[in-house]
């Protein structure tokens, strides 16, 4: 009796580890859906973030997108608000995340007092031979829409967003990328406002 009632309640145990095993995973959410729930808030449905200290992510290139997702969720680039957006987000919804954005038109700006002939325009063309600043162009292109898997699109960017990041850094508090780092620290904050204005008008 002892043994049928032993058998039994190992067959029960076995059947409940045996159903959880074969549960169903969780249903893979799609990058709209991340989109509408996660990001939206931020940088717009649509990638086109109203809020200038937050990036424009539509038309970006992909690579660079999932690039940057991957690195505030390892803490390689640090920012306490994307970092926790991105910990929750798996290698896949990051790519999809980034095809998402990348697809999307981007809504491009106006610079303010940085236009043809300014000391934006100047810095981001031919850079500063005095301070051995490069040209911005030499790697972002001269309408700024980058390279694909190697710099960034700039063009139509937020002054704000790209200012902020200038300062970060020449600071250090932004350090995934060294080149720029070391661009930076050789800028002046007026030469950072002016060529960050530039980019914003830039097509």
């Amino acid at each position: 009796m002892q043994f049928r009632h032993l058998a039994w309640l190992m067959s029960s145990v076995m059947l409940v580890v045996s159903s959880g095993a074969f549960a169903e995973a969780p249903a893979k959410r799609t990058a709209e859906q991340i989109v509408n729930t996660v990001c939206a808030a931020c940088h717009a449905p649509d990638g086109n973030s109203a809020i200038t200290l937050n990036p424009k992510l539509a038309g970006q290139h992909p690579e660079y997108l999932q690039k940057q997702l991957t690195e505030f969720k390892s803490g390689k680039r640090a920012n306490a608000v994307m970092s926790g957006m991105a910990a929750g987000l798996s290698d896949d919804e990051m790519k999809d995340l980034a095809a998402y954005f990348s697809a999307k038109k981007l809504n491009l700006g106006q610079a303010v007092t940085n236009g043809k002939g300014s000391l934006g325009e100047k810095i981001y063309r031919g850079g500063n031979l005095a301070n051995s600043v490069p040209a911005c162009a030499g790697c972002h292109g001269p309408n700024g829409a980058g390279l694909p898997k190697q710099f960034p699109r700039l063009n139509g960017q937020h002054t704000d967003y790209t200012l902020a990041q200038l300062k970060a850094f020449r600071t250090g508090e932004r350090a995934n990328a060294p080149m720029m780092m070391a661009i930076a620290a050789k800028m002046t904050d007026a030469e950072m406002a002016a060529v960050a204005d530039y980019i914003q008008g830039l097509r």
